[in-house]
């Protein structure tokens, strides 16, 4: 899968849209002010990688591997995550913009949300044990099937979880949010 190995490299302001990203493993490296728009990023590893202030939105990761990867300010709008590699996928996210992006039935346990927008993102049957979300609005997010238990909810809003379709036990929440469980029930709570 992969041809050249690059370790501990720095890429700053490189627009790959114009310069195709090089297949291969991607060690210990950071991406700082890249865009990746639209970028046919498949089946590339990273690896130990952070992204600061870079733009993937719509970028199409079939088959790519993020393994201990962070995601910094970082725009990714419409980013089909369940088409990536699953083995020993590992990533977190800081202040990013994930809005119609998909985790669709992929298991990534103890992942952090911090101050991100997941409007309308997709969570079925996604497994995110131990997740924490801090911060975030899931206005429109898709919960079906989701394994959310032991996750934390307490600082976020905006979210529709009905607790009778997901995986809840030991999971954490306000009581400003709570509402966001009882919301296919159609009560009213004053």
């Amino acid at each position: 899968m992969t041809d050249t190995y690059f370790d501990s490299e720095e890429y700053t302001k490189i627009d790959f849209t114009k310069r195709k990203i090089e297949k291969g493993e991607y060690d210990n490296c950071t991406f700082t002010d890249c865009n990746f728009e639209n970028v046919h990023a498949s089946n590339i590893q990273f690896v130990e990688c952070e992204f600061i202030d870079c733009n993937f939105s719509n970028a199409i990761v079939n088959n790519t591997a993020f393994k201990e990867v962070d995601f910094i300010n970082c725009k990714m709008i419409g980013v089909k995550f369940n088409e990536c590699d699953s083995f020993l996928l590992q990533f977190n996210f800081k202040e990013c913009q994930l809005s119609f992006s998909s985790f669709y039935q992929l298991k990534i346990p103890k992942t952090k949300f911090s101050n991100c927008n997941l409007q309308e993102v997709d969570f079925t049957e996604t497994i995110l044990i131990n997740a924490i979300f801090d911060n975030c609005d899931f206005k429109g997010a898709i919960f079906g099937e989701s394994n959310l238990e032991k996750s934390d909810f307490r600082t976020s809003f905006n979210f529709n979880i009905n607790p009778e379709k997901n995986r809840l036990k030991g999971g954490k929440y306000s009581k400003e949010n709570i509402l966001g469980l009882l919301t296919e029930y159609k009560i009213i709570v004053e």
